[in-house]
């Protein structure tokens, strides 16, 4: 029987050789014994496979279409930088309500976690204006100032920049003085001389800056001193002064708080290291003031004895007879 099968088996054989086509091709090729060698590599194509399917698996949700992002990243419109997302139904219907990117910013907190103000884009030094700016509520300024008179101990003028409520440059200039210099104070502000070649007129930027701000919230640190050698006047009910709030009294050895110390112990931010930046110190007091916006607002509304967005005139008096004083 065993001896039958096996001259069949070669004849067969013999057959499948003889005939043409590629069955004989396919059929009459041995595979060759693997080593060793060829086991371990087919493993570790085995387990690499694996680990590459599981590792993809595991970044994709369920039933979601990867090419698709899953929000509106945080454009400029809200905060540059930040990884913050807005959906787009969000952000839609903030559009179809004219609700603003400030309000939403707010609404959210977008962008302050992580400081993300002081990573908008770099500055842009005596841009002046900066195209297709779209202001909104707020607007944070600060100015760098150089001496005038006998001694140098008067302030004047010599840079001006502001920032919206993202942070995003709105307008920087170096300022001609109208007076003879007689102290640079290059060694904090960094300006000299040459830097006056390309400054702008008093008058002009007086006039812009008058115009970016009318009407709007102003943030800084000790405004008053900026607005005052700018010779501007602004409502004290549009005032959100970072050296003068309560909440950061803390801080100060004094009267109030220096910005440096207000940027490294709540911000954990390093500033005027060197030469003082004028937009850095702006973003440096919006952030301040967004991160305890809610704290400003009602010291503010306490203080005017009035909700902020009313019209801005005093509270009037009662109507009535006169009352007694308290003795």
């Amino acid at each position: 029987m065993a001896t039958g099968l096996s001259s069949n088996w070669k004849q067969l054989q013999a057959q499948i050789q003889a005939a043409p086509g590629p069955s004989s091709t396919k059929l009459s090729t041995k595979r060759k014994p693997e080593t060793a060698t060829d086991l371990q590599e087919a493993k570790k194509r085995r387990v690499e496979k694996s680990e590459g399917s599981r590792a993809g698996s595991s970044s994709k949700a369920p039933g979601r279409d990867s090419t698709k992002p899953m929000g509106v990243t945080q454009s400029s419109t809200v905060s540059r930088g930040s990884s913050t997302t807005v959906k787009p139904s969000l952000a839609l219907w903030a559009d179809d309500n004219d609700i603003s990117s400030e309000a939403l910013a707010e609404a959210y907190g977008l962008g302050v976690k992580r400081n993300a103000i002081m990573n908008t884009d770099k500055p842009r030094v005596n841009e002046g204006l900066a195209p297709n700016v779209e202001l909104g509520k707020y607007v944070a300024m600060d100015c760098e100032m150089v001496g005038v008179g006998p001694d140098g101990h008067d302030s004047v003028l010599a840079r001006v920049s502001l920032v919206d409520f993202h942070g995003r440059q709105v307008y920087d200039s170096y300022v001609r003085p109208k007076e003879r210099v007689t102290d640079w104070r290059t060694k904090i502000t960094g300006i000299t001389p040459k830097h006056m070649a390309s400054a702008r007129e008093f008058d002009d930027v007086q006039s812009e800056i008058a115009q970016l701000v009318r009407g709007r919230i102003l943030v800084g640190h000790d405004i008053r001193h900026d607005l005052a050698v700018l010779m501007l006047t602004h409502p004290t009910t549009h005032i959100r002064d970072t050296a003068r709030f309560s909440g950061f009294r803390q801080y100060g050895h004094g009267p109030k708080p220096a910005l440096r110390v207000l940027a490294k112990e709540i911000l954990n931010i390093e500033i005027q290291t060197g030469h003082h930046s004028s937009i850095e110190d702006a973003k440096v007091a919006m952030l301040l003031f967004r991160r305890r916006k809610s704290e400003f607002d009602m010291e503010h509304a306490n203080k005017f004895e009035r909700l902020e967005g009313s019209s801005g005139k005093p509270k009037p008096k009662p109507k009535g007879g006169k009352k007694n004083k308290k003795r």
